[in-house]
């Protein structure tokens, strides 16, 4: 690798094209937090879906949206139902050309119809609204970079595939495939857009993420007059939940957290239904299988007492991305072009997990945290830092011009992780 502290004519050029843009960046990404987009919000997420297709129209390439797969979900009876979310969107551009990348965001947000609904300027350059950090900016930061570095003369020399899905916060259960599918096409890195960290940090290593639902039902019963003929599920579900917190700390690198207990009602009724939802954390795949195996453990005893029955659902869904050669070197790289900006980049583990995980397991290298600087995600506080747009915007494309003139060889970073 050359310099890459250093910009050239084009990466100044480049990086004036976006500085023009930084209206355009932020009139968009706020007027796509306009629109509630929850995970569950099927019909919110076919309402933002067109407008993403039309943004994205503007660059060299072929816009699509497709029709999502039902995928399965547990419903408040603790019935496994089949649920539709919004569509995929899919840019593909140049795929002949000597250097592809896979991109990906998401447009779903963590927040229902009515929970968070306005955006305030909290001063000091910062907004709050829903899904501005997560990852509305960071899908406007995707595309003005990919405007300006396709209005350079490099962009015959890249090519790429981008998907955007409308259920990464729910576990990209709908759009795993095509993640795969746009990974697996010939893709040597990838360039995912979640926000980086509130100190500007970027997420190195990431563990591998589950969720799960256990489905208790017990025996329905007066409680005043027959408790005795009734069989809590909900009791159950208290005695389970206890175990799945307590795996806690017994084993370094993984951990669990119970979301929600559903079921129950009147104090007079024995309860016969509860559903436990929580989700487990591990560093590497041995991690994994040993989480899996105490969730079932535990399962088995809490269908074990008295009266009581109900199934297992879920499981990890997206793999550990531990740093490996590959992933350093791509660090490194991204590192050093930060400094062409003036920013000192850090990557920092983190338990958190995205797409990144998924165009991991494919087998590409990536950095995931190329959307804007902000904070508070998830929560009714979640803010973006406004000036980041152009800041993390500029960085997106002068990574474009290294990956397209061989300055970063990105050939060289994915032969690493053979």
């Amino acid at each position: 690798m050359t310099d890459l502290g250093k910009k050239n004519s084009e990466d100044e050029a480049v990086c004036e094209r976006i500085a023009a843009a930084e209206n355009e960046m932020a009139s968009r990404m706020l007027d796509w937090a306009g629109i509630n987009t929850g995970s569950w919000n099927a019909d919110g997420l076919k309402a933002l879906a067109p407008k993403l297709a039309d943004a994205f129209s503007a660059l060299d390439a072929e816009v699509k949206l497709d029709k999502s797969q039902p995928f399965e979900k547990v419903d408040e009876r603790g019935e496994a139902v089949d649920f539709e979310t919004g569509p995929i969107l899919r840019v593909t551009s140049r795929p002949k050309a000597p250097v592809q990348v896979v991109m990906s965001g998401h447009y779903d947000t963590v927040f229902p119809p009515g929970t968070f609904t306005e955006i305030k300027d909290l001063g000091e350059g910062r907004k709050n609204g829903p899904g501005l950090a997560d990852m509305k900016g960071g899908l406007s930061v995707m595309l003005g970079a990919l405007q300006a570095f396709e209005a350079g003369p490099l962009k015959d020399k890249l090519g790429y595939q981008i998907v955007i899905s409308p259920d990464e916060e729910i576990g990209n259960f709908a759009s795993a495939g095509a993640l795969k599918e746009a990974a697996s096409s010939g893709a040597l890195v990838g360039m995912t857009y979640e926000p980086c960290m509130e100190t500007g940090a970027m997420s190195g290593g990431r563990k591998g993420s589950a969720v799960f639902d256990i489905v208790l039902h017990g025996r329905s019963a007066h409680a005043g007059r027959s408790k005795e003929d009734g069989r809590s599920a909900l009791e159950a579900a208290a005695h389970a939940v206890v175990d799945l917190e307590a795996l806690n700390g017994r084993r370094e690198g993984v951990s669990f957290n119970v979301g929600a207990i559903d079921g129950g009602g009147a104090v007079n009724i024995v309860p016969d239904l509860a559903i436990i939802r929580f989700g487990a954390r591990a560093p590497d795949a041995d991690a994994a299988q040993w989480a899996t195996w105490e969730v079932e453990r535990i399962f088995r005893e809490a269908t074990a007492r008295d009266g009581i029955k109900g199934h297992l659902h879920g499981g990890f869904y997206r793999p550990p991305k531990p740093r490996n050669d590959a992933q350093q070197a791509l660090f490194d790289a991204v590192a050093q072009t930060g400094s062409a900006l003036g920013l000192e980049l850090t990557f920092e583990d983190t338990g958190g997990v995205c797409e990144g995980n998924n165009i991991f397991a494919a087998g590409v290298p990536n950095v995931d945290t190329l959307g804007v600087m902000g904070g508070r995600i998830h929560s009714s506080e979640e803010y973006v830092v406004m000036s980041s747009l152009v800041e993390r915007a500029q960085l997106s494309a002068l990574l474009l011009n290294r990956f397209a003139d061989g300055r970063i060889d990105a050939a060289k970073i994915k032969a690493l992780m053979e």
